[in-house]
């Protein structure tokens, strides 16, 4: 398979591009910081071509190649020097960050425009600043390849998302961005001693050298249990997840979108960077099973919680909590049973499309919550009857949001849960398929209770506290779709995910 060898340690032609993907959006957020007021959005808004424009050269680059990109800052390679690299799993989430960032911020320019008459307003100024650092900081997480940068560029991330959170000033939202800060910081204390700990013993935190000198030791381990726990605060996965639902809940629609689609995506991310490719020795028993536990109970009690939620946002955050819960089962199945190739790639490529697809569907569930908060004044589930009537490209973005989110064919969702459903098969982990056969019917459940009332008749015209601007739906439909048309995408953006994997073949077990 092209590409599928460790990454490779020599810069290679059009490397500057990563370093462009990082600075870009980065040099927005100090442009907007300098300018203030209204040009803040208008330096977001005009950025936002180049940076997807940059995202899918990479991609095509890495394509064409058949192999990852290599940049050394400042010509110094490691241990010495820092590298940035990108290989197909890098390049599918640069693009759909740039695609996601695109729509959400056409979406929140209705919420958070400077009122006529001023020259500059907190909140919008906060959220068109703070935007630009957020993608820099996940383009950072996504081509580092040094654990104390990714370090760094995680920590950037979690302080561009919590101010998100109470962008609204109530004292519940303060509550919850305070909680989720609590919660990432005990998560980056956690990863930081288990890098130090594995500095100290190995001399560096490159992580193809990291894998090279990779050893089956104590050290090791509580390195990797220091790493993963924090990590696994930051991404809410059960039973650390209990920051999620208010902090996504509570914040505006735009914001909630960008951190249930996106920044929970950072942390997993590095997970898969740090099991996969610096310590794939270690992933064995207890740790691949392990982790697939936590994903299972994930599913299942997130589900469970979603079912109960009164309000809207509630259902969807909950949600949230049971689909990332899906992500972690690839780790029993593509690196923790001793598999062949074939079947740790189906594995693999059904993991890098749940996240994916889930980021497109949550984007469109919370964006069209938010709309429907917007037009009612209130998101209570039970009182949405009339409301697909008088928001019908809402309604439908929520149900093809929905169908990915059950995984139902042929929506990105339902690629993703085959994959993932075949490898359990084929490798007699048989109760991995029935824990994603149970949230399937879960999510069924849940969705069901939003999409009745969304589609039920009533006897007088719904009048709406607020009108809806036709493009704003449009976004949610458009956000929808695409998690809908990763089900039939060609077989060109699975050969994509393979290139740059770690080699499955050395992970069985001993």
């Amino acid at each position: 398979m092209p590409g599928s060898a460790t990454p490779i340690d020599a810069p290679t032609a059009w490397g500057f591009l990563l370093v462009l993907a990082i600075m870009l959006p980065a040099g927005c957020t100090l442009l907007g910081m300098l300018f203030g007021g209204r040009a803040a959005e208008r330096i977001v808004l005009a950025m936002l071509p180049a940076g997807f424009a940059v995202s899918l050269a990479i991609a095509i680059l890495i394509s064409r190649t058949e192999q990852p990109l290599v940049y050394f800052l400042g010509g110094w390679a490691p241990p010495l020097g820092v590298a940035l690299w990108a290989d197909g799993l890098s390049a599918v989430m640069l693009v759909s960050t740039a695609l996601l960032m695109c729509g959400i911020a056409l979406f929140a320019r209705a919420d958070f425009q400077t009122p006529s008459g001023m020259s500059e307003a907190r909140a919008p100024l906060v959220f068109w600043t703070l935007l630009p650092g957020l993608w820099g900081a996940l383009n950072a997480v996504f081509l580092g390849r040094d654990l104390f940068n990714l370090y760094v560029a995680l920590e950037l991330l979690t302080f561009a998302a919590v101010p998100l959170v109470g962008l609204d000033g109530r004292p519940e939202t303060q509550t919850a961005a305070l909680r989720y800060l609590l919660f990432a910081l005990l998560g980056s204390v956690m990863y930081l001693l288990g890098t130090a700990l594995l500095y100290g013993t190995y001399g560096t935190l490159d992580i193809p050298l990291l894998a090279e000198r990779m050893q089956n030791e104590r050290a090791a381990w509580i390195a990797a249990a220091l790493m993963t726990t924090g990590l696994l605060a930051k991404a809410a996965l059960f039973p650390l997840h209990l920051w999620l639902p208010p902090a996504h809940a509570g914040a505006p629609a735009p914001a909630s979108a960008i951190l249930s689609s996106l920044v929970v995506k950072a942390p997993f991310f590095l997970v898969v960077r740090l099991w996969f490719y610096a310590m794939p020795g270690l992933l064995n028993r207890p740790a691949a099973p392990l982790l697939g536990a936590l994903g299972a109970a994930a599913v299942l009690f997130g589900s469970t919680l979603a079912l109960r939620q009164a309000r809207l946002k509630l259902l969807i955050a909950y949600s949230t909590v049971a689909q990332i819960g899906y992500l972690f089962l690839m780790f029993p199945l593509a690196g923790g049973n001793g598999a062949g190739q074939l079947l740790s790639s189906a594995a693999w490529t059904g993991g890098a499309f749940q996240m994916v697809s889930h980021a497109f569907a949550k984007a469109a569930m919370f964006t069209g919550a938010g709309l429907i908060a917007q037009a009612l004044g209130h998101d209570r589930i039970s009182d949405l009857r009339g409301i697909g009537r008088a928001l019908p490209m809402t309604t439908f973005g929520l149900g093809f949001a929905g169908l990915s989110l059950m995984g139902l064919p042929p929506s990105g969702g339902f690629l993703a849960k085959w994959f993932l459903l075949i490898a359990s098969i084929v490798t007699d982990q048989w109760w991995w398929a029935l824990v994603m056969l149970a949230g399937t019917l879960l999510a069924g459940g849940y969705l069901y209770r939003v999409m009745a009332p969304l589609l039920s008749d009533v006897d007088e015209p719904l009048v709406l506290r607020q009108a809806v601007p036709w493009h704003r739906e449009a976004v949610v439909l458009a956000l929808a779709i695409c998690s809908v048309l990763l089900g039939i995408l060609p077989l060109g953006l699975s050969e994509l995910l393979q290139i740059g994997q770690p080699a499955f073949a050395s992970l069985a077990l001993q």
